[in-house]
Parts: structure tokens; sequence; C-alpha cells
């Protein structure tokens, strides 16, 4: 398949998710047979901070051929008051075929790819959606479930202020899977329902006979906000525990997309132990890039 950008998994069809698998399934099992990138150059543009998803977008674009530029907006001109608009226009009159982009402002994607003639990647914008963190986590569900047509998936956590949870949401549910989302109600927004959720406050309810549970990552600046439970509260609550864990069905599995807070919403005995594909997801991560950028080549 061909991308013209990719900004988002919501409006994607199950077809094109399924040809991102195939290609990333493909690359995982033989590495690149071309280089369809060689003499051109990504752009991974970072106004935010990133280990997993700018790594692997890097060695993603190496491995296609292509030189990077690494740009963060630590140190750049835009401590000087230079514009987004700006930034992006003086990046792409270097010339890369293809520009990464990650912002804190939701949208901002879209709207560097309204304002260029490459290629654009969102790689996290704002509270909206983080597309190849979505195609990651169910090409890693695909690969260890089989179709995901009827398998439950639980999305705990944070889900208000998560764009990784509404980028799984739109993947998950497109390739026919039961999603449901649990956390504090306070970060539970209105309208999940309308995109093919269940919504369940209570996590035990919530990861009952799930297929697996991704677990995300507890912002603590929502604590200073008012909007969570104090952090052994919330641990008891909505945090994938030993105890919780063990009593999971015995084939399920536990995600996280990282940064974990250790003892808060995951303990480290549950994101080490047999049931965790977080270094998995890392290592799908990389492949699922590469397919992507050779999309977009």
């Amino acid at each position: 398949m061909k991308l013209r950008h990719l900004l988002a998994i919501e409006g994607m069809r199950r077809e094109e998710i399924e040809a991102l698998f195939s290609a990333a399934a493909r690359l995982r099992q033989a590495g690149p047979t071309a280089k369809p990138l060689a003499g051109q150059t990504v752009a991974n543009l970072f106004f935010e901070p990133s280990t997993r998803t700018r790594a692997s977008f890097e060695l993603a674009a190496q491995a296609l051929g292509a030189q990077v530029l690494n740009w963060s907006a630590q140190g750049s001109s835009t401590t000087k008051g230079e514009t987004l608009l700006d930034t992006v226009r003086n990046i792409v009159a270097m010339g890369p075929k293809v520009v990464v982009i990650r912002h804190p402002l939701s949208g901002a994607a879209a709207f560097v790819a309204e304002h260029v003639q490459c290629a654009v990647v969102n790689a996290g914008d704002g509270q909206h959606e983080h597309p190849s963190q979505g195609l990651l986590d169910g090409f890693t569900l695909h690969n260890r479930l089989g179709a995901l047509s009827g398998k439950r998936i639980a999305i705990v956590g944070d889900i208000r202020h998560s764009r990784v949870a509404r980028s799984n949401l739109h993947c998950l549910t497109a390739l026919g899977a039961e999603v449901v989302l649990c956390g504090p109600p306070p970060l539970l927004p209105a309208g999940l329902a309308a995109c093919g959720a269940r919504v369940i406050c209570d996590m035990d309810q919530a990861i009952e006979g799930a297929d697996a549970v991704m677990m995300l990552r507890i912002q603590k600046e929502r604590q200073a906000q008012g909007l969570l439970p104090k952090p052994e509260e919330y641990r008891r609550r909505w945090g994938m525990t030993q105890a919780r864990a063990a009593k999971l069905k015995e084939t399920a599995l536990v995600m996280h997309p990282g940064p974990i807070n250790r003892g808060l919403e995951l303990d480290g005995e549950v994101a080490d132990g047999p049931r965790s594909l977080v270094l998995e997801q890392v290592r799908n991560g990389l492949v699922m890039r590469q397919a992507i950028l050779e999309a977009c080549a």
C-alpha cells in the first residue's frame, strides 16, 4: 500500500491496517529487501521528549536506506519565538522525503501536512492520536492472538488524556475487537461508547475474561489537578498488581506503551513476567515504523 500521510488511525479501513500488518510481518521475518529511501532524508521533528518512538523511527529510516535528521525543540530557534510553521518550512526546504512530527498540540501534524509537499507521519499530537503506537500494539496482539475479531481488550488508566488509548481504540475496533475502557471516573470522557467501546470504572470487572490488558502511563501532573486519587489508592483500584494479574485468565497478556511508573500502574514483577509484551511492543515498533515509512516512500 501507499500512504500520502499517516495522521491518525480514525478513518482507516481494516484493509489498510491489515496491509501494514502484513508489511511489518514481512520486514520482521526477512528485513528490508530493498532500500526505498536510499538517497532520501527522513526528518524527525520532536517538540516533546521521546525515547522509543524517536529511536525506532530513526532506526527504521536507516534500515530503509535514508539519512536521518533529528531535530528537537530544546536548543532550537523555537526558544527564540519561531513558529511551528516557520520551523517546519525551514526543515522541509532541506528536502526530506518524510517528516515525522511529535507535538504537544492536538492537530499539529494535520496542520503541517496542509502546508508541505512531503509525507507527514504523526508521532503523537497532544491528546489526539499516536497512530504508529496504535498500529504496533494491534500488530503485537495480532501476532499473539491471531484474528482480533471477538477478542476482549481492556485499556486501563488515564483515558481522557491518552492519545495512545484513542489510537488503540480506533485500531482495535476496526479489527473487530471488543474494547473495554477503564479508569477513575474523572479520566473517562463522555462519548466513548459512540466510538465502539464499553466503559467500566471497576477494574476487576473490566479485565474479567480479557485476552489482553493494556495499562497506560499515569500522568502524575494530573495529581496536582485533583483528577487522581493518592498513588496508593490508585494502585489498589486501577493498578496491575501481582495479585490482580494472578486473577487474569491463564492466556491473558499485559501491555504498556511506556514509560512505566513501576509500582503505580504496573508492578515490576508483572512488567517483567511471562504475561508481559512490553519489550515485544518495542521490537514490533521498529518493524511497524519501517512499514509506515516504506508506505510513504
